[in-house]
């Protein structure tokens, strides 16, 4: 898996794409939240639920249909203004739903593990990107602040970090490009 760090930094700059001035906290929170959220499986670890099954990691809850309903769920709980239906509601549910598929994507681009479940629960195969750059994060907590961990965090910081900040500064819409058209 990639770090929390590397999949907070997706809903990050993925939230500069959504910024109004009424929710834009609110929406980077929770983007940063959803595009981590999908590790919560790693609690299976504690429980000893294999690996490779269902509810193991990078199992159901790295799957498209899981990110779908994520995002859905954020928005009837964060966005209660917002039905998901509704016009807002629909891209904040679009939106927070590619934040969560982000996860998915960031670890089918790891070295390691048994691959992701994008089609869960239609299809238990789980996949890899041909091209695998980042080393595969650690995942127990007495890991987390170990030097394997800034080693990999090189790698992140090449592969994910620079390429999404250079998507942050020239791609995404700003203010000062707003303010400079009128």
């Amino acid at each position: 898996m990639a770090s929390a760090i590397s999949h907070a930094i997706c809903g990050l700059v993925g939230s500069r794409f959504l910024k109004s001035q009424a929710f834009s906290l609110k929406v980077t929170i929770v983007a940063m939240l959803l595009a981590m959220a999908p590790d919560i499986d790693v609690l299976g670890f504690y429980f000893h639920v294999p690996y490779g099954s269902f509810f193991g990691h990078r199992g159901f809850s790295h799957s498209l249909l899981c990110a779908l309903l994520l995002g859905f769920i954020a928005v009837l709980i964060a966005f209660k203004e917002h039905h998901p239906l509704s016009k807002n509601g629909f891209v904040l549910w679009l939106f927070f739903t590619l934040c969560a598929v982000s996860h998915g994507v960031l670890d089918a681009m790891t070295d390691g593990g048994l691959g992701v479940a994008f089609f869960s629960p239609f299809n238990e195969r789980r996949y890899f990107f041909p091209w695998r750059p980042i080393p595969v994060a650690p995942l127990r907590l007495h890991h987390i602040l170990s030097v394997r961990l800034w080693a990999v965090l090189k790698y992140e910081i090449l592969y994910i970090w620079c390429p999404l900040f250079l998507v942050w500064f020239f791609l995404a819409p700003s203010k000062r490009n707003k303010l400079n058209k009128r």
